[in-house]
């Protein structure tokens, strides 16, 4: 990516700031962004993220990258200049490294988020949208409005939370004009395919391509609310240019779907394993409310979306190969505090 300032073009639109911006959500927004002929600075301390994502941006003198932990920005720089709009992605994931290492959930999408918030108050944006989960709301009665009880079941799960709060509270105090999306179950194209045991789609893709049997999570009848990641995208772009201030918004597609189908989709055989503690039967968010106030709509069926990762597969060669026997070990301590 282009570093040098002196080659950036100016234009008219608005300039984004989106953290996390080469991992799997934040490089389809600046695709999008780039589409739609923004200026963009993208952060990312390539953690999780991948400059390959970004690959195709390369020859963009609108698009600048610094490789940098959201902790450790600071104003001085002149890559911060004139932005209007922060997106903020940045943080770590996963369910079982958070329950081993909670401080550093907690240091990471807590406080990053708040130094991010902080460079927000001082730039004076016109909008601060933060990347929520729908972990927040732990086993979660269906369809999951944005007034249900919040039940944060494990450090990720408090760590999102908490930064939420966090966006609200300098928006109460400060004035930081802030939105917040609480995404369900993203997928499609540039998905991890490193980390922790959890990811499906990584771990069944993986197994597709070394012919394994695909390893379903109990009888494989519990759904999930997949939407896919460009139309995750779209929803973040509406909420950052919407006039609308201080609102959370549920993220899904509105439609569970079964691991069964997916692994239909998929084709393949499946191995059955013990069913987790901690898990929802379903996740299915109530998406009304985003609909009618950013006027968004899923576009891409999950039967689609899932034919695009079949396209996408080879994506997954260097993944982890998970079995039976790897992710019980892996899943140990997900039984032993979640039981």
């Amino acid at each position: 990516m282009l570093k040098d300032l002196r080659k950036l073009k100016l234009n008219k639109m608005s300039k984004f700031l989106v953290t996390g911006g080469a991992g799997f959500i934040g490089s389809h927004l600046t695709d999008l962004l780039v589409k739609n002929n923004h200026e963009l600075v993208i952060v990312d301390n390539l953690s999780t993220g991948h400059k390959k994502n970004l690959e195709h941006l390369k020859e963009n003198t609108n698009v600048l990258f610094l490789e940098k932990d959201c902790l450790n920005l600071h104003l001085n720089d002149k890559i911060f200049k004139n932005i209007d709009y922060i997106v903020h992605f940045a943080g770590i994931g996963d369910i079982v490294p958070s329950i081993e290492n909670p401080s550093k959930y907690m240091t990471n999408n807590v406080n990053g988020t708040i130094n991010m918030l902080e460079i927000a108050r001082k730039l004076n944006v016109k909008k601060f949208v933060y990347a929520a989960s729908s972990s927040c709301y732990g086993l979660a009665t269906v369809p999951t409005n944005e007034d249900h009880e919040i039940s944060p079941m494990y450090p990720y799960a408090l760590s999102k939370y908490l930064g939420e709060m966090s966006c609200f509270h300098w928006y109460k105090v400060y004035g930081v004009p802030v939105n917040s999306i609480r995404i369900f179950n993203a997928y499609g194209t540039r998905v991890r395919t490193t980390g922790a045991y959890g990811a499906v789609f990584g771990v069944f893709l993986k197994q597709k391509l070394s012919n394994k049997p695909f390893t379903v999570v109990g009888d494989g009848s519990q759904k999930r609310d997949f939407l896919y990641v460009e139309d995750v995208a779209d929803a973040f772009y509406k909420a950052a240019i919407t006039k609308i201030v201080g609102e959370i918004w549920n993220l899904g597609a509105g439609y569970p779907q079964s691991i069964n189908y997916l692994t239909d989709l998929l084709g393949g055989k499946k191995e059955y394993i013990p069913k987790r503690p901690g898990e929802p039967d379903c996740t299915w968010a109530d998406n009304s409310k985003i609909k009618k106030d950013l006027k968004w709509q899923p576009k891409i069926s999950f039967e689609d979306g899932v034919k695009r990762m079949l396209e996408d597969i080879n994506n997954w060669k260097d993944a982890p190969l998970w079995d039976r026997d790897s992710i019980k070990k892996e899943t140990e301590l997900w039984f032993k505090y979640l039981k």
